[in-house]
C-alpha cells in the first residue's frame, strides 16, 4: 500500500514538474476586422488560436458607422487591426490615427498581389466597360517589393517611426502616381454620370473582397501580420491560410461554373459595389442606379437607368437588403425585368470562417435565379 502511494506522489510530482517546466500557451492576440468578409478571412487564418472581433454588423453602412465606447476601448486595446481602407470604411480613418504606437494596422486594399479597378461613374454603362481585361496587379503594386505588406497606424497616415523603416508605408509611395494610371478613367470608360450621384470616391472601387484572387492575396498578408504579431503560433497561422488559399481556389472554380449559364444575360445593380465580381466571372452588368447607396438618385439618372434597361433587355435589377429604395419599382415600370437582391457584405450572415464563401455563394445563387430565362 505504500508503495502504490509512494509510486503515485513520485507520478504526480513528475507531471507537476513537467508542467512547470513546459512554456504556458501564448494567449491569442487582440484582433480586430472592421467587416464581415475580412473578419471571415482572419477568422480562418486564426483557427484554433483566437477569434477576431467584428465591428460592422448586420445591415450597418461602413461609410457612415458609429463606434460604439466599447468598440472604441477595445480598438484602443488591440493589437492588431484589419481593414479595407479609408475609402470603405470611413468611420475607422480617425480612430486609426489614435492608436497607441505598437497597434499594427493592416490596410487590405494595399497588400502585394491586389488587383485594383477604377471606379465607375455610377448611370450606364458599354460593353466595353465591363469586359475590358482587369488591370493587372503589378500596375498598381509593382513598387511593393521593396515594401512590407503591413503597417503601423501612423505609417498609414503618413508619419515616420525611425525605430520602425521594416514596417513603413506611406500612402504617397502607393497613390501619389495615381493619376498617371486613370487620368483617363473617363476614355476608359467612354461615360459621364450625372454629376451628383457620385461625388466622394476615390480612384480605385474598394469592393475587391469580391474577387476570390484578391481574398487569397489578403489571405497571404493577414497570416503574414498575425505571424509577426504572434510567432508563437505563426506556424499554425501559415498552415491555416495555407488550406484557406486552398479552399477560395475550389471556391473561385465552382463558382465560375455556376455562373456560366447565365454570361450575356444585362442586368442592372442599386449600387456599384460588383464589378469585382462581375468581371473575375464574365458577367453582363447595364449600370448602376447609383455609386453612392447614402445617396439619393437624381431623376436624370433613374431616367437613364429606365432608358438603359429597355435598350439592351435587361433581365433583372438588383436591390441591396440594407437599402431597398422604392426607386427600383420606379426603373422597372413598364419593363419585364424582375427584381432581386444583392449583398456585398453579408448582412444576415453570422461572422467567421465560413461567412466569406457564404457571401460568393449567395451572390452567385442570387444571380442565376433572377437571370435565368424564363421557363
Amino acid at each position: 500500500m505504500h508503495a502504490k502511494i509512494r509510486r503515485l506522489s513520485v507520478a504526480v510530482l513528475a507531471t507537476a514538474l513537467a508542467s512547470a517546466a513546459a512554456p504556458s500557451r501564448a494567449e491569442a492576440p487582440r484582433v480586430i476586422a472592421s467587416i464581415l468578409p475580412v473578419q471571415s478571412l482572419v477568422a480562418g487564418v486564426m483557427d484554433g488560436v483566437g477569434t477576431p472581433a467584428l465591428l460592422v454588423r448586420g445591415g450597418a453602412s461602413p461609410h457612415t458607422y458609429t463606434l460604439r465606447p466599447s468598440e472604441a476601448k477595445a480598438l484602443q486595446d488591440a493589437d492588431v487591426v484589419f481593414w479595407i481602407g479609408e475609402e470603405i470604411e470611413t468611420f475607422l480613418e480617425k480612430p486609426l490615427e489614435a492608436l497607441p504606437r505598437n497597434a499594427r494596422v493592416v490596410a487590405l486594399h494595399d497588400v502585394r498581389g491586389i488587383t485594383l479597378l477604377p471606379t465607375r461613374e455610377g448611370g450606364a454603362w458599354d460593353a466595353h466597360d465591363d469586359h475590358h481585361d482587369e488591370h493587372h496587379a503589378d500596375e498598381h503594386h509593382g513598387h511593393e517589393d521593396d515594401h512590407h505588406d503591413e503597417h503601423h497606424a501612423d505609417e498609414h497616415h503618413g508619419h515616420e517611426d525611425d525605430h520602425d523603416d521594416d514596417h513603413r508605408r506611406q500612402d504617397d509611395d502607393h497613390h501619389g502616381h495615381e493619376d498617371d494610371h486613370h487620368g483617363h478613367e473617363d476614355d476608359h470608360h467612354g461615360h459621364e454620370g450625372t454629376g451628383e450621384d457620385d461625388h466622394g470616391h476615390g480612384a480605385h472601387d474598394m469592393h475587391l473582397w469580391l474577387n476570390p484572387a484578391n481574398a487569397r492575396a489578403m489571405v497571404g498578408a493577414i497570416a503574414t501580420a498575425l505571424s509577426e504579431t504572434d510567432p508563437s503560433n505563426a506556424e499554425r497561422y501559415r498552415a491555416n491560410a495555407t488550406a484557406l488559399e486552398d479552399r477560395l481556389a475550389d471556391l473561385d472554380a465552382a463558382l465560375a461554373r455556376e455562373l456560366a449559364p447565365v454570361k450575356g444575360r444585362a442586368y442592372v445593380v442599386f449600387h456599384d459595389a460588383y464589378q469585382y465580381f462581375e468581371r473575375r466571372y464574365g458577367l453582363t452588368p447595364a449600370g448602376s442606379i447609383t455609386v453612392d447607396p447614402d445617396r439619393k438618385p437624381s431623376a436624370a439618372r433613374l431616367a437613364e437607368i429606365r432608358e438603359k434597361i429597355a435598350d439592351t433587355g435587361s433581365a433583372c435589377v438588383f436591390a441591396e437588403p440594407q437599402f431597398e429604395p422604392a426607386v427600383i419599382a420606379t426603373v422597372i415600370e413598364g419593363t419585364n425585368a424582375r427584381t432581386g437582391v444583392l449583398d456585398p457584405l453579408g448582412a444576415d450572415l453570422a461572422p467567421g470562417p465560413d461567412a466569406y464563401a457564404t457571401l460568393l455563394r449567395a451572390l452567385a445563387a442570387s444571380l442565376r435565379a433572377c437571370l435565368k430565362p424564363s421557363g
